[in-house]
């Protein structure tokens, strides 16, 4: 369980981030269209887990919109945005912010990833979405960085992130 922060208060999740080095545990999502993948189907690239409690707060907005510019710069990742959001929430708001680089997904059917990755929030008045994180894969599913973000009214560390996928290459 890891204690985070919302808005100075401690709030916590029902688990810790894998470990850098292990392999991501797979998954399965749902699309937009309301389709189902799985992070398996995508192994051979570079994937970004950009996982957060929900785009209808101005944090996860920015974010979004960062990790867009930031999958514009790298054309051979894949950056997933991983929320509770209904799949049809997700799709306007992509459509509305012209954000075409990132993939937007949701748990809404699938709570076990925020079990495995251990982002469901489990008290508070966020319980049961999921916390702010970020995770990064090499071609292999294998994590080569992580960041549970401390306080959720943050965003995470884009310098990081980035760093991550260059000295990956």
């Amino acid at each position: 369980m890891a204690e985070i922060r919302l808005n100075g208060e401690p709030i916590h999740t029902t688990g810790e981030l894998p470990p850098v080095g292990a392999e991501a545990p797979d998954f399965t999502v749902t699309k937009t269209d309301l389709s189902e993948i799985r992070l398996k189907n995508y192994l051979g690239k570079k994937i970004i887990l950009n996982i957060f409690p929900s785009l209808d707060t101005s944090t996860c907005a920015a974010a979004m919109r960062r990790f867009n510019e930031i999958a514009s710069n790298f054309k051979d990742i894949l950056i997933l945005c991983v929320s509770a959001d209904l799949p049809f929430a997700q799709k306007r708001f992509c459509a509305a912010e012209h954000l075409d680089n990132v993939q937007p997904v949701s748990v809404f059917r699938h709570p076990a990833f925020g079990k495995d990755y251990g982002v469901t929030i489990a008290d508070g008045p966020l319980a049961g979405l999921l916390s702010r994180a970020a995770i990064v894969l090499d071609e292999h599913g294998k994590i080569l960085y992580k960041e549970q973000v401390e306080e959720i009214t943050e965003e995470p560390d884009y310098s990081a992130i980035v760093s991550a996928l260059k000295n990956s290459q």
